[in-house]
């Protein structure tokens, strides 16, 4: 008789694990493939005027708690498409002792495109969080990452007073690194005036995002329009976009509040699928 490893009891739905598999079936891609456990679960994707399966990533506990390990991988067969998102913001929530560790996996094959586009995660005063992206895609293949943040709740007075955030993007193919970035932040619990909000770090914008735009497209080009379509003309938002060494670029946000946050990420969005795929804007048909 053939048993499994046995369950520790304590850690059940603390260790989520999801598995997604997309491949292309005629001109649209489907889930082939979906594996959960909680605190991790999907939606039914979405039909929308795309031939992008748009799949919905979401924990029904209503945020994640310190000591919660949470792993998601996603296999894109050749010319597969899938977009990735969340129905809302990710809460993280007071760690008193281990922080909230989640890894991000994802495998590009021949062709495929992956649009990870979640909404902002809000680490909540007193929360610790480790989250990592890696990324490995075939030379043909496309990405865009976004990894978006609030500096906490910020209408209670609680910017910047997590304990840790911790973020890292890691995104190769056969041939080598194509960017790897990486912050760790550490609050300023019991401060009057945090110090990332001063001049030469966040300059008093309490929300901020980085938009990882990889394949076959005009980098430059792209960075260009970004600077002076979004960045010149987005009231709240200041962004910043580099040219990758190579196929690809960087870009960075920062915002005073969060409509200008989600502002300023739809229209780096809507351009980066433009330069991309030569698709237009998708409306993601939220709330």
């Amino acid at each position: 008789m053939i048993t499994g490893a046995p369950v520790d009891a304590a850690r059940v739905g603390r260790d989520g694990a999801l598995r997604l598999s997309f491949e292309r079936r005629g001109a649209v891609t489907a889930l082939t493939g979906c594996r959960s456990t909680l605190p991790l679960q999907v939606l039914a994707p979405v039909a929308l005027d795309d031939p992008a399966a748009v799949v919905s990533i979401l924990n029904p506990t209503g945020g994640l708690l310190g000591g919660d390990r949470l792993s998601i991988e996603v296999d894109m067969a050749p010319g597969a498409h899938a977009v990735l998102t969340t129905p809302s913001a990710t809460r993280v929530y007071r760690a008193d002792g281990a922080p909230t560790v989640q890894t991000v996996r994802l495998r590009l094959g021949p062709g495929a495109v992956v649009e990870w586009v979640p909404d902002h995660t809000i680490p909540f005063a007193g929360s610790a969080l480790r989250q990592a992206f890696d990324v490995e895609l075939d030379e043909t293949a496309s990405l865009v990452l976004v990894d978006a943040f609030s500096a906490g709740r910020i209408a209670l007075g609680e910017a910047w007073r997590f304990a840790l955030l911790e973020s890292a993007i890691s995104i190769r193919d056969r041939c080598g690194w194509l960017l790897h970035d990486r912050f760790v932040l550490r609050g300023r619990a019991g401060e009057d005036e945090p110090a990332f909000g001063r001049l030469g770090f966040a300059e008093s914008h309490p929300y901020f995002a980085s938009i990882a735009v990889i394949g076959a497209f005009d980098a430059a080009r792209f960075a260009a329009e970004v600077q002076q379509r979004v960045g010149g003309d987005t009231p709240g938002a200041c962004l910043g976009a580099a040219v990758l060494p190579r196929r690809g670029a960087l870009v960075r946000c920062l915002a005073r509040n969060a409509p200008a946050l989600v502002e300023a990420v739809e229209r780096c969005w809507n351009l980066a699928r433009a330069a991309l795929l030569a698709r237009p804007p998708l409306a993601l048909r939220k709330g």
